[in-house]
């Protein structure tokens, strides 16, 4: 690769070709760009129609005179699809570019090339092309980011630049500590000192409160499930590493990753209906056999898609739960992961909540990063959980399980996620008392692992000092941690990888707590921009909380819920199913900006939550709004 130093004068040219549609690290880099005062265009959808076209010569001419016209001197081409196409398609055009004489050491102006797309595209680039000058595989941080752009990171503001420094001091700590491998060192947890451990009486809240008496690490929950095609042999392996998890001693909530018709055909003849991943339970009697292979674990599972409540009692029954998970507005004909209606889905989650609170057993709600996944912004988010948490409360629930899915989206920085997690939970526990209480379950995002091993091990380590950010005070919180394991972007997780994991975040979190006492890494109690962010979030909320409130009778019911959703006070730009119902939904935009995600007009300035409830309420339209910014 031929590498390159950005200057002040470069303008950076990002394109995909016109059959790509990931469009979000177009969009991430640019802004980042535009934070550092580096001038950055988008190809528009002409231009990008051309890309798809390295042989025509009319298209080689319309992206020469793009080139030349917008004065583009770095070059980002972006291809997130089949790895072998996107590299051979990248290689075309770097041809193209040197049969046209583009390139800087041609006398052109294309000083650098860069490539995005899936690490595989990444390695063929790196081999096919010498002129490029860096590649992106999507697991790089903002300060990484920069390097492969050769821009000097002293060009970002000042709040990137704090983002950056606390997100790269914890990776620095991180990478010093996967090196080192002590973590292998970490024992099993003895969690045998209450009544009922490991019995048919045994509890999530016996055991979290066991442990903060008794000093003891954070209860670790973990996702599992192989996947084989054959049914009979694939729950008989699931049971094989549940044993083997439960004779490791490192897990203490088994989380069961059921397959789609375990959600939705539960008890059914599934035929040749396709599995799609997951483990593929279809009767009472295998989960009780999981239930009595995972002791001394605590075992929970996904909710139902269809027929919420009755899989609600069959997993009581068969599993006695840990807890029970519902995600309300999601699971349903909205993404396209359940058959229900909006309105008939949270009409069975309402009716399963008040026989979840007859249990008496906790309730989480699986909502907000299912906005997010959709484009919502953070507000949005926040809202989301905390209108979730009141209906809970209403519903009889006594507790709560708070996830907070950090790195949502994979770019958020650490200063945002931690903002968000403080304001979510000030708001929620504002419920708390004799009947209600809150437990913190933080865990990493989905698409944040890098597919390099060794990174995604720092990156789980660094991710657990951000849990401990959030209440660094208390050194009781987080009282459980759902972990991901670290080979989630490269393969499936078995028990071996699942326990490696369990020992970095134990050890990261002992490690953690120990630099910070000794003065070598900062406590975030009162960091100031981290304080400043988190009363904007909470102000921001509550606004929209006041105004959800005030706009919707009757809110919190399965009609209140619908009515919020369909009214738009919870933008979701990127949902793909039922758009037309939901029209009002999805007419908002959001962008990345400052480390987290706004909603915003069409100039890109930013829409208060008193402006959006003014939108809602018919008082200005988008139109006008953007008109006036």
């Amino acid at each position: 690769m031929k590498t390159v130093t950005t200057r002040r004068s470069d303008r950076f040219g990002l394109v995909r070709p016109g059959l790509e549609a990931h469009t979000l690290g177009i969009y991430s880099v640019y802004q980042l760009l535009q934070d550092c005062k580096i001038e950055a265009l988008i190809a528009d959808a002409r231009i990008c129609e051309a890309l798809a076209h390295p042989q025509d010569a009319k298209a080689i001419d319309e992206f020469e005179q793009w080139l030349r016209s917008r004065r583009i001197t770095m070059l980002g081409f972006s291809y997130r699809l089949d790895p072998q196409k996107g590299a051979e398609l990248f290689a075309r055009w770097v041809e193209r570019l040197k049969d046209r004489r583009l390139l800087a050491r041609q006398g052109g102006p294309l000083r650098g090339l860069f490539f995005a797309g899936l690490p595989a595209a990444c390695e063929r680039v790196r081999r096919m092309v010498a002129e490029v000058s860096g590649v992106f595989a999507g697991d790089e941080t903002p300060l990484e980011t920069l390097s492969i752009l050769g821009v000097e990171s002293i060009w970002a503001p000042a709040g990137l630049s704090s983002g950056m420094a606390y997100d790269e001091g914890r990776m620095s700590f991180a990478r010093e500590l996967i090196r080192r491998g002590d973590y292998l060192g970490v024992k099993p947890v003895d969690r045998s000192g209450y009544e009922g451990y490991a019995t048919k009486k045994d509890t999530l809240t016996a055991r979290i409160a066991d442990g903060r008496r008794r000093g003891l690490p954070p209860v670790i929950r973990a996702h599992v499930g192989p996947f084989v095609p054959k049914r009979d042999e694939a729950v008989r392996l699931f049971i094989d590493w549940t044993k083997n998890l439960a004779a490791a001693g490192f897990l203490d909530v088994l989380s069961i990753g059921t397959s789609q018709l375990t959600q939705s055909n539960f008890g059914e003849d599934w035929g040749e209906k396709p599995n799609g991943g997951g483990v593929p339970i279809n009767s009472g009697q295998e989960y009780e056999a999981i239930n009595e292979a995972a002791r001394p674990m605590l075992v929970r599972t996904y909710a139902g898609t269809s027929n919420v409540p009755k899989l609600a009692r069959i997993h009581e029954n068969s599993l006695n739960i840990a807890w029970h998970a519902l995600s309300l507005w999601w699971f349903c004909m909205i993404d396209g992961r359940g058959p229900n209606t909006l309105h008939e889905n949270l009409q069975q989650h309402v009716e399963t909540l008040r026989y979840i609170a007859a249990t008496g057993k906790p309730f989480e709600p699986n909502v907000p990063h299912h906005f997010a996944f959709r484009g919502a912004d953070d507000v949005t988010c926040i809202v989301s959980v905390v209108l979730a948490a009141r209906l809970a409360g209403k519903m009889g629930i006594s507790r709560l399980v708070l996830q907070n899915m950090l790195n949502t989206p994979r770019w958020t920085w650490g200063i945002q996620d931690l903002a968000k997690a403080r304001a979510t939970l000030k708001l929620v526990r504002q419920l708390e008392g004799r009947h209600f209480s809150v437990i913190l379950q933080p865990r990493g995002g989905l698409d944040y692992f890098s597919h390099d091993l060794e990174k995604a091990k720092a990156q789980l380590a660094a991710l657990t000092a951000l849990m401990d950010d959030i209440e660094p005070d208390d050194p009781g919180s987080p009282p459980m941690i759902h972990v991901v394991s670290y080979s989630e972007a490269s393969h499936l997780a078995d028990p071996s990888v699942i326990n490696e994991s369990i020992q970095i975040t134990r050890f990261a979190l002992q490690e953690y707590r120990h630099q910070k006492r000794n003065g070598n890494m900062d406590n975030m109690e009162h960091n100031e921009e981290v304080g400043r962010r988190t009363q904007h979030l909470l102000g921001e909320a509550q606004t929209l909380l006041a105004a959800i409130e005030s706009a919707v009778p009757d809110l919190y019911s399965a009609k209140g819920f619908y009515r919020v959703f369909r009214e738009g006070f919870l933008p979701v730009p990127y949902l793909w199913e039922c758009r037309e119902e939901f029209e009002k939904a999805v007419r908002w935009r959001t962008k990345a900006m400052d480390g987290g995600v706004c909603l915003v007009d069409e100039n890109d300035k930013v829409i208060s939550a008193k402006q959006r409830a003014g939108i809602i309420a018919g008082k200005e339209t988008l139109k006008e709004r953007s008109q006036r910014s």
